[in-house]
């Protein structure tokens, strides 16, 4: 479906479709502690990359 506009000169003007907007959910316990588990995840990679940099230098 083409939705698109006409000047008074007969020029279209294309334009994007919008999404459709929505109301974030706040956060429940279970995400809140996905979001923790994946932090320290990422946190003991950056910290063991940075060890074995160290080592290897």
């Amino acid at each position: 479906m083409q939705q698109y506009t006409k000047d008074d000169d007969g020029r279209l003007n294309n334009f994007a479709r919008e999404p459709k907007m929505y109301q974030a959910e706040p956060i429940d316990a279970a995400q809140k502690r996905n979001y923790l588990i994946i932090a320290s995840v990422g946190a003991f990679l950056v910290v063991g990359l940075i060890a074995l940099a160290s080592v290897i230098s």
